[in-house]
């Protein structure tokens, strides 16, 4: 190599063909090496695009199968409600049908009983009590009859009083007055008891004689009936309205147990009968608002009594105490002094359950008169001496039948001697 080639080398200047040839290859090496990593960068950019989008669409199905199987089970939920609630309205439907025949057949049976009777009341009486005279009464004489005044007659008497429903408290009080004139008297003989206990009793009913009174300035003079469903209270209603009604005394009537359409229907029978008007609404309405527009409208019309029914369902306690309380609150602003009558209906074959519900009713509104139902169909006529005697509210009225005239005001003597006659 000449010095000029030297010294260019020794520069940098001037490589060998072989250099230069090495220099591209690397070069073209570096440069498709930077090409593979892009294209393998892309690919991967790729793929994960591809996953992710595979991703969103396997989310996206599973979202759509999701909403169809909800879409499916909302739909079996809606149908299923549907289903209950078409069941549920056949049997409201059904109990409606049922209530309305069952007013039906009262009101027929009413009518038919309308009808003037030839059997005195006292007549009726006497075979209205017969099954509690079996028990009571006349029905003692078995007890007392050909027997010494011992112990042994005592329990025995406890016995046949508890029996006949006259509780234990009212039995215990028997025993003991009859125990002590026993005393005082010296009395040996069984059949003198008979006659002392048949006083005692007397006594007992007496205190609860107070015939309901109406004053002719207290127009309307209102009359509120409370009692559980199935004693007699809205035939009660309509027997008294009838009552109230051949004394000269205008009367209105308010279907205040919105909750039973039969009881509703009932009452407006009585009324188109007797052309007595009927102050109602539609099942379910507010008792105290029922209640309250028929006070306006018997103030406005100048009627003398206003009789208003209320719901009976002791299965709901605490909510049905709480609506009386309402309906005698809505009263008072009207009338201060109103209602002028609370009057409990209860059916003397429920026996000590009578008492339960005179004590439930009593605390919640205040009776101030008892109606007992249904004397004549059982042996647990002796629940009244219990009434009377463990409450001191009055017993206004007694029923001994379904007819309109077995409907009458309580008087005791009538009724003692019915109890201890020996016809």
């Amino acid at each position: 190599m000449g010095k000029k080639n030297k010294f260019l080398s020794w520069l940098g200047f001037g490589k060998s063909d072989k250099e230069q040839q090495e220099a591209e290859r690397q070069e073209q090496l570096a440069k498709e090496q930077a090409e593979r990593e892009e294209a393998e960068r892309q690919a991967q950019l790729a793929k994960e695009q591809a996953e992710r989008e595979e991703a969103e669409r396997q989310a996206q199905l599973a979202k759509e199968q999701a909403e169809r199987e909800e879409a499916e089970r909302q739909a079996q939920l809606a149908k299923e409600q549907a289903e209950r609630e078409e069941a549920e309205h056949q049997a409201q439907e059904a109990k409606e049908q049922a209530e309305r025949e069952e007013a039906e057949r009262q009101a027929q049976l009413a009518k038919e009983q309308e009808k003037p009777k030839k059997e005195g009341f006292f007549s009726r009486l006497k075979k209205g009590l017969l099954k509690t005279k079996a028990n009571i009464g006349s029905g003692f004489a078995s007890v007392f009859k050909g027997k010494k005044i011992d112990d042994e007659l005592f329990e025995d008497l406890e016995t046949q009083l508890l029996t006949a429903d006259i509780g234990v408290e009212t039995t215990m009080k028997l025993i003991d007055n009859l125990t002590d004139a026993a005393d005082r008297k010296q009395l040996k003989d069984g059949e003198a008891l008979y006659d002392l206990m048949k006083k005692e009793m007397s006594e007992i009913l007496k205190t609860a004689e107070q015939p309901l009174e109406i004053p002719a300035d207290k127009k309307p003079f209102v009359i509120l009936m409370v009692g559980v469903n199935g004693v007699g209270k809205t035939t009660t209603i309509g027997k008294l309205a009838k009552q109230f009604q051949s004394e000269g005394k205008s009367v209105m009537l308010a279907a205040g147990d919105t909750f039973r359409a039969a009881a509703v229907e009932q009452l407006q029978v009585w009324g188109e009968r007797n052309s007595i008007p009927v102050v109602a609404q539609h099942t379910g309405a507010d008792s105290a608002s029922v209640v309250f527009d028929a006070f306006q409208a018997a103030k406005a019309r100048n009627i003398d009594v206003l009789i208003a029914d209320t719901a009976g369902r002791l299965q709901n306690k605490d909510n049905l105490m709480q609506e009386l309380e309402k309906i005698a609150r809505v009263m008072k602003k009207l009338d201060p002094d109103a209602p002028h009558e609370v009057m409990l209906t209860i059916d003397a074959g429920t026996g000590q359950n009578a008492i339960s519900q005179v004590k439930l009713f009593n605390q919640a509104v205040g009776l101030t008169g008892i109606t007992l139902t249904k004397l004549d169909g059982t042996a647990k006529g002796g629940v009244i001496f219990a009434v009377a005697d463990q409450f001191k509210v009055p017993i206004r009225y007694i029923g001994v039948g379904e007819g309109i005239d077995d409907l009458r005001t309580f008087k005791s003597d009538d009724f003692i001697e019915a109890l201890f006659s020996q016809e």
